[in-house]
């Protein structure tokens, strides 16, 4: 009978999977350079030659493991798994077609009911974080606190948090990059109230939180993955020392909270 993998086993396939993708989608960026290749056509190519390498990969390395991807049809059968398979392969679309490298690719495992593992490679940095292996952040928080956020669109929220609790922001592209940003410490908080789905934050936020950091909702309830339906909107990632006083400031703002 063969055993089931290991925590460490399955982070280091979602390591080796993610490292393989953002190679695959560097080569694609490379070749669209030479072939004219821009904009739209370019970010379509890099999700179609990503999503079709990983599910051949897990097709041979997971066979028999259910997959939840933003560029494959949802299945039912995800729901009854003991092991599913949550994968971005390419976020942060927009970055990736402008030539910046602040984009990421996702790859994260689901078992019986919570995150087991998780990987997001920043092909552009030669950088892969798992959730085996990562070293938390470490030392005093910046002073002010440093809070990720949108280069393109932040929300009205991070300003209500940027007046309420004297925050400096720093615009940066993808949520995988984003939150890889707060476990390496470059940042001390992330927090997204506009909308995402699994995929977005699964990988991320499995190494978030084998880094040691506080994960949840805006709402301070547990962020869970796996259910019917996969839009998650909103997150917080964070220092554990700021988490409380971030949910009180969220709870305060206009927009939410008991007094919205």
């Amino acid at each position: 009978m063969t055993s089931s993998p290991t925590a460490d086993s399955l982070a280091a396939s979602a390591a080796s999977i993610a490292r393989r993708a953002g190679r695959v989608l560097l080569e694609v960026r490379a070749q669209a350079e030479r072939d004219g290749v821009t904009g739209r056509e370019l970010k379509d190519l890099g999700d179609a030659r990503a999503q079709a390498a990983i599910a051949g990969w897990l097709a041979v390395e997971a066979p028999g493991d259910a997959v939840l991807s933003e560029e494959a049809k949802d299945s039912p059968e995800r729901l009854a798994a003991d092991r599913v398979w949550i994968i971005d392969p390419l976020d942060g679309t927009r970055e990736y077609s402008e030539g910046r490298d602040d984009w990421a690719v996702h790859v994260a495992v689901w078992e019986r009911g919570d995150l087991v593992a998780g990987a997001v490679a920043i092909p552009g940095e030669d950088l892969v974080l798992d959730s085996a292996t990562v070293v938390g952040a470490s030392g005093a928080i910046a002073d002010p606190p440093r809070m990720a956020v949108s280069r393109s669109r932040p929300p009205a929220l991070v300003e209500h948090l940027r007046a309420t609790l004297g925050l400096e922001v720093a615009p940066m592209g993808s949520a995988g990059v984003k939150i890889a940003a707060v476990v390496r410490g470059q940042v001390d908080a992330y927090v997204h109230a506009g909308g995402q789905y699994e995929w977005d934050s699964a990988a991320p936020v499995a190494v978030a939180r084998a880094a040691g950091l506080h994960t949840s909702r805006i709402d301070g309830t547990p962020l869970t993955y796996n259910r019917p339906d996969p839009y998650l909107p909103d997150l917080v990632v964070c220092r554990p020392e700021l988490a409380a006083q971030i949910l009180a400031a969220i709870a305060e703002a206009p927009s939410f909270g008991d007094n919205s």
